[in-house]
């Protein structure tokens, strides 16, 4: 792999343009900085995140299936500084030279964001399952340390039981009133 090396205790370290692949045992909680988690379900986690200008975003390798970051080239802000794990030059460049760049399960890749506006990207091997995410970087932003404001992100699983007890509850509701108005003979002779 171009511009690694792997260290003593067998991490894989970047050595260009400030991004690092490493072990997630080497991640600080570090102010600005925003953690984006790669599953082995196939997707970024959160899939859309929004921070402020000079906030790094870390990816995750939580998994055990490789995965990369790369950066649409025509859908980042023109004055932007292109991304992508491996620190290719240019989207073409990391689709063909893939599998170099790719995170392992247990590594992370970095990127610090300066210029505001949109990102996307994507993970070239699982593109086509839909594992894409975006990245919107304003004054306004909320990564960790950007200067809070931001909503906390509310897991699928989570919105769905709120969903469901709801309307449970709608239901019997429902069902109790329909019987109260409609029920049968309560020995009011």
């Amino acid at each position: 792999m171009g511009g690694t090396e792997t260290t003593r205790r067998g991490f894989l370290r970047g050595v260009a343009g400030g991004t690092a692949i490493a072990s997630t045992a080497e991640i600080g909680s570090a102010q600005g900085q925003q953690t984006v988690e790669m599953t082995d379900s196939l997707v970024f986690d959160p899939d859309s995140v929004t921070i402020a200008p000079g906030t790094t975003v870390v990816w995750q390798n939580v998994g055990s299936v490789g995965h990369s970051v790369t950066a649409y080239e025509d859908e980042i802000p023109g004055d932007a500084e292109y991304f992508a794990s491996g620190d290719f030059d240019g989207e073409q460049a990391a689709r063909d030279a893939y599998p170099e760049g790719e995170i392992g399960g247990g590594e992370q890749y970095e990127h610090t964001f300066d210029v505001e506006g949109t990102y996307e990207y994507f993970c070239i091997p699982h593109e086509s399952a839909g594992m894409v995410g975006t990245i919107e970087v304003g004054a306004g932003g909320g990564g960790s340390g950007g200067g809070g404001g931001a909503l906390p992100s509310v897991p699928n699983s989570a919105r769905t039981l709120g969903i469901a007890t709801v309307s449970a509850l709608a239901t019997v509701l429902a069902l109790a009133y329909f019987f109260l108005k409609y029920g049968g003979d309560y020995g009011l002779d």
